[in-house]
Order: structure tokens, then sequence, then C-alpha cells
């Protein structure tokens, strides 16, 4: 039998590889999630994803001065909130000299250039560690959309270039582009969580901000009354439809590897910027398994990220992102 056709033509050398190479990551992909807490001149590990760390702003502003030097464009950003300041409204979040405010103003005039991305959500405010305030066992969705506002207008007024509410409350995009606009912050943009699964990938992250949910009397002991189920998809793409309309600017599907179906239907439905994240719980694996030297720490971070963005991602939020820039520049 004469054989014409021979995939392995193109696959026969690495320069051929690369000519044909239908998705290529790059620092552009990039951005890099970082926790701020109080104090000066602190840094602590966080023991669950080696490699990332909690700083004080200084160091914060420091880092963020590296990582716009290798490339890497923007930065989303968490805080660790003390606990005196914690209650039920999520009040200290939109406290204009509160340490989330005080940090995109210090980075803004570090690194003007660099996007700064601060996270929407109650939980790290929250004596109960929910993205949203208990009302007689419950999270109010619109009380707590009250609060998403007053903490985005006042990220909005700090610096923010985009905001990234990551809380799943229904309607919370519309309000807080309705709040924008009324109160003439029209360029600041909405990277809108959409598809925010109920994930198990999360714990590391927690663990991070001490921001998982506490068990008290009849409040809810999970978050999956308003992170979706992770068994559904038709949902996901109900949520993001919606967000769309709202005025989202960029889409967030969140997490990444078990979810990149999700990834490819949003892809093919949509022509917004979409994001992932490769949440923490996914790089915790890759550097559990890396360090008792079952896998490559270097090769299976590139094959996953790029993984990601063949699946249809515009920017992946990756812990990684300091580390991969560093192995895309070499």
């Amino acid at each position: 039998m004469i054989v014409y056709s021979r995939n392995r033509r193109l696959r026969s050398s690495e320069s051929l590889r690369q000519l044909v190479q239908q998705t290529v990551l790059n620092v552009n992909d990039l951005v890099m999630p970082m926790f701020v807490m109080e104090g000066k001149d602190r840094q602590e590990p966080i023991s669950s994803m080696p490699g990332v760390f909690r700083r004080s702003l200084d160091l914060t502003v420091k880092e963020c001065k590296e990582l716009s030097r290798m490339g890497i464009k923007a930065i989303n950003l968490y805080m660790k909130v003390s606990d005196h300041l914690k209650d039920n409204t999520g009040k200290e979040s939109w406290n204009d000299d509160g340490l989330m405010q005080t940090a995109i103003k210090a980075i803004k005039e570090a690194v003007p250039e660099l996007v700064i991305m601060p996270d929407v959500a109650l939980d790290p405010y929250s004596i109960y560690g929910h993205d949203g305030i208990v009302t007689q066992g419950k999270i109010d969705n619109d009380a707590t959309n009250e609060a998403l506002v007053k903490m985005s207008l006042s990220l909005a007024k700090a610096g923010a270039d985009v905001l990234a509410p990551s809380d799943m409350m229904d309607a919370r995009v519309a309000m807080i582009r309705t709040a924008l606009e009324e109160n003439a912050y029209t360029d600041v943009g909405i990277l809108s969580y959409a598809a925010k699964y109920a994930s198990a990938f999360y714990g590391p992250f927690r663990s991070a901000l001490d921001s998982a949910p506490k068990e008290s009397g009849d409040v809810p002991k999970d978050k999956k009354t308003y992170q979706m189920d992770f068994a559904n998809s038709r949902e996901a793409l109900d949520e993001v439809l919606k967000d769309v309309s709202e005025g989202a600017d960029i889409i967030m599907i969140k997490p990444g590897l078990p979810y990149l179906d999700i990834v490819s239907q949003v892809r093919a439905m949509i022509d917004l910027p979409i994001a992932v994240y490769h949440v923490s719980g996914e790089y915790a694996m890759l550097k559990a398994a890396a360090q008792n030297g079952w896998i490559d720490n270097d090769k299976a971070l590139i094959e996953s990220l790029t993984c990601i963005k063949r699946a249809g991602a515009d920017m992946i939020f990756t812990y990684a992102a300091k580390e991969v820039a560093a192995l895309l520049n070499s």
C-alpha cells in the first residue's frame, strides 16, 4: 500500500514543530495573583503553595516592579485582613484608607504600566468566610450587591484598572457597571467571574487568606448556594451570557484544567476576552508531584498553561506566572 499522507512529516524536527505550532503561550498571557498583608518588610511563605508568599506592601511593590520588568502586564490583588476588621457587613472592603486601597495607590504610583485587577468579594472581610452577607442563615444576594458596589467604587477611586468580582451574586455586574458609569469611572473594566464552580481545588487559597467558610450556627458551611455545581455545564453558559449582557468586559472561568470543556464551549459562544484561573489546588498538586520527583516541574507547568490557552483562554491567572515568565524569557 502506498501512503501519501503522513502526519509525522511535520513532527520530524524541532524547527518544523515550531513552524506549525497552533497554540503559543507567552508572557502577555499571564496574570499574577498576589497576597498583601499588614506590616513592613514582612514575607510569609504559604506552606500549601510552595514559592508563593504573603507580603507586606513595601515588598509587594518591589515584587511588582520585578514582575513588570519580566514582561508580566497584570496582577490580581488579595488582602490578608486582620481579624479585628472582619464583620458580617464587609465594611472594611470600602474603607478608602484600607489595605487594598492603599496597596492599589502605592503599586499604581510605583509601576503605572501594570494593570491592577483587585478581587471584589467579601470573604476576606467576613467573620463567616463567605462572599456575601449572612442574613437568617442564608447568603443575602441583594444586600451583598449593595456592599460590592461600595467596594467597587472605593477601589475605582484608588486607581484600579479592572475590577474582578468573584462572588457569584446574581446581577452584581449590572449594579457595579451602573455605579461606575454614574460616578464617572467609565474606563474602569469589569472582569466577571461568570462561571466559578464550588470546587475542592480552592483549599490552599483559603488557607492563605483565612477565608474558608466558618461553621457557626445556621451559617452555610460551604459556598454551594452561590458558586456553581461542578456537575453542570449548560448553567455556566447561561451565567456567562447574563454577565455579558450586564456589561462585563472580560469573562472568568474558574478553576482551570478540570473545566476546559467549559472554556471551550464559552469560547465558541462569545467574542469577549476569556480569563481562566489556574487555581491554588492545581498549582499545589503540580508542585507536590514535582517535589516528589514524579513529574518535571517546568515541563508540566508549560504544558498545563498551554492547554488552558488551547481551550480558548486569552489570559491565565496563575501563581506560577513569575516562574513561567522566567522560563518563557530564557
